[in-house]
């Protein structure tokens, strides 16, 4: 069975669907990542809000560890752009996904940084499921499954502000997880958007 992703350019990507969708436990989906308002204006580069809030060594340790899940997401997607599986455009769509996840590592390290804290480096090796990724398929459903834990991991941060404008700066970052998730979805076969609401 194949599907399409259309891209920016009209072309069309075929991709094989699996109906035998297998689930991994992501690493961002259980990460019980919740940033303090002060971090997540820090992130959306609001310093004068940040400085009205109090953060410390617990957001320095929540930053780190979406530091580090932002820099395995890097990792992933390089994995996937040297497999040779990813065909052009979707090659191209994951280096610009890729790209991203470095703008996001940039803004977290140097968030990292003005908190007082030492970002954590990319690790030498990920613990990839290299043996299972046998086709674009499986590369981008990989990908899926990455994002769809980041999505889930932003979105433990979003409700705990009682600053609205927090809020919507945490929401702007779940919203750039959550169309990765969706446009590779689409790519799989699969319905972009599975349901009205994100867990």
């Amino acid at each position: 069975m194949f599907s399409f992703i259309q891209t920016q350019d009209t072309m069309q990507i075929p991709v094989t669907a699996n109906p035998h969708d297998e689930t991994r436990r992501s690493f961002l989906g259980h990460s019980g990542l919740l940033l303090s308002g002060a971090a997540v204006a820090l992130l959306a580069g609001r310093d004068a809000l940040a400085k009205g809030g109090q953060s410390g060594a617990s957001d320095v340790r929540i930053l780190n560890t979406a530091l580090g899940a932002e820099l395995e997401a890097v990792a992933a997607y390089q994995l996937g752009a040297e497999s040779g599986l990813l065909q052009k455009p979707a090659l191209d769509l994951a280096l610009t996904f890729q790209g991203h996840h470095k703008e996001h590592v940039d803004v977290l390290a140097k968030t990292i940084i003005k908190l007082g804290g030492k970002p954590v480096a990319s690790k030498e090796k990920y613990s990839f499921p290299v043996d299972t990724l046998k086709s674009q398929a499986d590369v981008l459903r990989f990908a899926a499954m990455l994002e769809k834990g980041a999505v889930s991991a932003y979105l433990g941060a979003v409700p705990v502000f009682s600053n609205r404008e927090l809020a919507k700066a945490a929401a702007s970052i779940l919203g750039d997880e959550a169309m990765h998730w969706a446009i590779l979805r689409n790519a799989l076969g699969e319905t972009p958007v599975p349901s009205a609401f994100v867990s």
